[in-house]
């Protein structure tokens, strides 16, 4: 999948607000819940070495939330690799240039998403 495809897809599966919030980063897109504001997916392009790739250039990238009991499993896969500049027991880093699954991606999408949802609790004072 890449990068044009999966903002797509998350424009089109969730009620996602598009963010880019760094100005020295224009390159940099959040999505974020519209309900609690929390960030489900980070979308980004990085140095190949930022993920341990070798070779020069950029590489499309999308950090997502992970249950940890998943992260190390998914880490194994093509296209997985520990999260970028975030959490690594929390988070995992996706490479957006076809290396990826996409049913594994939409997957660690889908759960990420779940993950950061609003916590349905009591109300206060109850």
């Amino acid at each position: 999948m890449t990068r044009t495809e999966l903002e797509a897809y998350i424009l089109e599966t969730y009620s996602a607000e598009d963010d880019r919030p760094w100005v020295e980063y224009p390159m940099h897109q959040v999505f974020r819940h519209p309900a609690n504001k929390k960030w489900f997916a980070l979308a980004m392009t990085i140095t190949r070495d930022k993920l341990g790739l070798e070779g020069e250039g950029f590489i499309d990238a999308v950090n997502l939330k992970c249950d940890p009991l998943l992260v190390d499993a998914m880490r194994q896969e093509p296209g997985f690799f520990p999260a970028y500049h975030m959490n690594k027991t929390h988070w995992i880093t996706v490479a957006l240039d076809g290396s990826a699954d996409d049913e594994k991606l939409r997957f660690v999408l889908e759960r990420s998403f779940d993950l950061t949802k609003p916590k349905m609790g009591r109300r206060k004072g109850k």
